[in-house]
């Protein structure tokens, strides 16, 4: 398989392509970022792309899946408008691509909590984005819906103090359906959904995640 990922310069995506790459299933893997992969590998293809600008990489989107886990934070971007732009408009945009160009399998990591009619900005941003993807009518579209992640070497500060919260509370059987998500379990995940043959739209949940990427696919 051709697999296209956008997002491969962050903590799960960076997790995402290494396993693609020592996957025998996938013959290339192409990422789409701002700037160049640290990776060296023969089957892994780096486009350094714009994008503000759709229409000078929207042609190269082409394979079998696409994998989109971009994402950012608020604190981050600086405000919700260039939060969105990162958020909504990029990976919609590299959606839009992937459909024209006929791939059918698309795979995206969303957020627990996603609906397009929440007060929540960052959840109504995340559930516009899954309603427009789906209506793009992909063959198949599988959404992932993680919450809280384990990333490795963290800087964030408050998601690691959160993480050591959930994490002891656990430990009392409490929240344990909401333990945090290392990325590279996500990304597992999400290689064995690309797996599975199948038509149709999917939603993985929380804690559902772990379990699905406990299973080998044909």
């Amino acid at each position: 398989m051709k697999a296209l990922v956008i997002g491969a310069t962050g903590a799960t995506g960076k997790d995402l392509v290494h396993k693609l790459l020592n996957d025998k299933d996938f013959e290339e893997v192409h990422a789409f970022a701002r700037r160049p992969l640290d990776i060296d590998n023969e089957k892994l293809k780096s486009h350094v792309v714009n994008f503000e600008k759709p229409e000078e990489w929207k042609d190269l989107v082409k394979g079998d899946v696409a994998f989109s886990c971009l994402g950012t934070t608020l604190k981050d971007a600086g405000s919700k408008d260039a939060q969105r732009k990162v958020d909504y408009d990029y990976q919609y945009n590299f959606a839009k691509a992937a459909k024209e160009n006929e791939v059918e399998d698309y795979v995206l990591v969303s957020a627990y909590g996603a609906n397009p009619k929440s007060k929540i900005f960052y959840s109504r941003m995340k559930g516009e984005l899954e309603q427009a993807v789906k209506d793009l009518h992909f063959n198949k579209i599988t959404i992932f819906q993680p919450g809280m992640l384990e990333r490795k070497d963290s800087e964030r500060t408050g998601e690691v103090l959160g993480g050591k919260i959930i994490k002891f509370v656990n430990k009392l059987g409490i929240c344990e359906s909401q333990k945090p998500l290392p990325t590279d379990v996500l990304a597992q995940a999400m290689v064995n959904s690309a797996k599975i043959k199948s038509n149709g739209y999917s939603k993985i949940k929380l804690g559902n995640i772990f379990s699905f990427a406990e299973k080998t696919n044909s």
